[in-house]
């Protein structure tokens, strides 16, 4: 899959859409970023912590699967944001940030539609 062009498709979803961005199971970055004029709330620093923290959850939500199935998606709602990270099979982890105030589950609709059309 283009990462790239598939993280740009997401911020075409809904203007309240701040960043979306693809990362292997190591945090490497491989698609994606911050929308062209939208200040980020975090230092670099605090960022990376926050991907490493996510990728952690993520594999603690693998090793789980096998009782529950598999994680498709989790949201952390902060005063400023929601946060989403969804699970793109067993190798990749999409974040996802959004003004507060944005449509939930249009968001979460949006962005698996695009993670199936971008599959083939």
């Amino acid at each position: 899959m283009d990462y790239e062009n598939f993280c740009s498709q997401i911020l075409d979803v809904d203007p309240n859409i701040r960043f979306a961005t693809v990362y292997d199971e190591w945090a490497v970055c491989t698609g994606g970023g911050m929308r062209d004029g939208v200040k980020n709330f975090l230092s670099e620093h605090a960022e990376n912590e926050l991907v490493n923290i996510s990728i952690l959850d993520w594999k603690a939500r693998k090793d789980m699967s096998k009782w529950l199935g598999k994680t498709k998606y989790t949201l952390a709602e902060y005063d400023k944001v929601k946060r989403f990270s969804f699970y793109l099979g067993d190798d990749h982890l999409l974040l996802v940030s959004a003004e507060k105030d944005c449509e939930t589950n249009m968001v979460v609709d949006e962005v698996i539609k695009l993670y199936y059309k971008n599959q083939n």
